[in-house]
């Protein structure tokens, strides 16, 4: 496996691949990554998303390309998914769990362990914990079919084999981050909730550099 290990090495720059990252979400991954030192590279479908991204080597492909994937993974210490996928209510979606398996294939070749994949509330046991009006009405409306995949997703992050973590965050919003993060497993009494993309960006990075989490699925929110 990739010996390189930043946890324990004080004086390696870690070396991450972000899928996702011309996202909402992605962009504050790759900023953050940025600021930090990291030696980010981007896998990208359009270059032009990508023009006002600085200090970032870009991959341009498909996420399910898994010869692109090969080239964008080769030398990472660590990988970072922020896939996405739009609103679906008839269609089906397979879009998540396709490039993840083509990622896994890449990274098992590169011999690259760690993993972070962003997910969301209402995949996995986190379903019915978003609150009245996502779990009755935006979930089953609109994301039914793309949870389907993000479950799908999951369960090809957990039999890997691969030093994994999943983060599903709360509700997103744009709002400036900084608040203090809560780190949930058990969600009991948890209903809805909501979190500024910038703060779910921070934890993730994080995870690069800690073993905190490492094959667990914490819900973060405020």
């Amino acid at each position: 496996m990739n010996t390189t290990n930043p946890e324990t090495d004080s004086t390696a720059t870690p070396k991450i691949l972000v899928l996702g990252a011309t996202g909402p979400t992605g962009r504050h991954i790759v900023t953050q990554a940025v600021q930090r030192g990291y030696d980010v590279t981007a896998l990208v479908r359009s270059p032009e998303k990508a023009a006002d991204m600085q200090d970032v080597r870009l991959v341009v492909s498909d996420a399910r390309d898994e010869t692109a994937l090969r080239q964008a993974v080769k030398g990472r210490d660590a990988v970072i998914s922020a896939l996405g996928t739009p609103a679906s209510p008839v269609r089906e979606v397979t879009f998540l769990s396709t490039a993840t398996r083509a990622l896994f294939s890449a990274m098992k070749a590169e011999q690259v362990s760690r993993f972070v994949a962003l997910t969301g509330i209402g995949a996995g046991d986190s379903a019915g914990h978003g609150g009245f009006l996502f779990d009755k009405l935006i979930f089953p409306l609109l994301l039914r079919k793309v949870y389907a995949d993000k479950n799908r997703q999951e369960t090809i992050i957990r039999d890997s084999g691969l030093d994994w973590t999943i983060v599903r965050p709360s509700i997103l919003n744009n709002k400036p981050g900084g608040i203090a993060i809560r780190t949930l497993t058990d969600l009991t009494d948890f209903h809805g909730g909501t979190i500024a993309r910038e703060d779910v960006a921070r934890f993730v990075v994080d995870q690069i550099t800690s073993d905190t989490w490492l094959r667990k699925s914490p819900l973060i929110t405020w």
